[in-house]
């Protein structure tokens, strides 16, 4: 590498790594690397261009809110930047993950600070960010306010009544509620 303009190139340790983690074979990992150093020559995706390349679909709301919740739970070492190996672990979960592996990525996305559980203004949050992205494409009543919502789902879900919901109770209430489950992973089909 040393030399300037050189693009950076996929490890052995990483290609290896993705073929046991993801479900792509390693054709399909080096066609993602192509398009990701394509995309992003430094070897890493900044917020900025992630909030870039998500306004781009969905250019009728604001989504830079709901970007910042995706990015933290991308950028899983906590660096400020997403390289190829955490985006393509976000991507096979969130494209081709099971449902328990799609509902233990939305959990760390609601999961603002981190501290294991989600309480009910953490998930106020994602769902207010959400209405923004998603900007007059959703109908909200006064019925479906975000709080409103959020106590909703507490009441589905919340089995021990302590306000705050663990992985299990949010994994749990997901699997049992269909439509819940299609709203907390965005699995809506338009």
């Amino acid at each position: 590498m040393g030399l300037k303009g050189s693009k950076p190139k996929l490890s052995k340790e990483d290609l290896e790594f993705l073929k046991k983690n993801t479900n792509f074979t390693e054709e399909q990992i080096k066609e993602w690397y192509k398009g990701f150093v394509q995309d992003c020559p430094k070897g890493h995706l900044t917020k900025e261009q992630f909030i870039k390349v998500y306004k781009d679909f969905f250019p009728s709301g604001s989504a830079e809110g709901f970007c910042e919740h995706v990015f933290r739970t991308f950028d899983t070492d906590n660096s400020g930047f997403i390289d190829f190996k955490e985006f393509l672990l976000a991507i096979n979960v969130t494209s081709s993950g099971t449902p328990e592996q799609k509902l233990e990525w939305a959990f760390r996305m609601y999961d603002i600070d981190g501290n294991g559980t989600i309480d009910e203004k953490e998930m106020i949050k994602i769902i207010e960010a959400i209405y923004e992205m998603l900007g007059p494409e959703v109908t909200k009543s006064a019925d479906d306010s975000p709080r409103k919502r959020a106590k909703m789902i507490f009441e589905k879900m919340d089995v021990n009544n302590d306000k705050e919901l663990t992985l299990k109770e949010f994994v749990d209430g997901c699997l049992a509620d269909k439509e819940l489950f299609q709203i907390l992973t965005n699995e809506v089909k338009k």
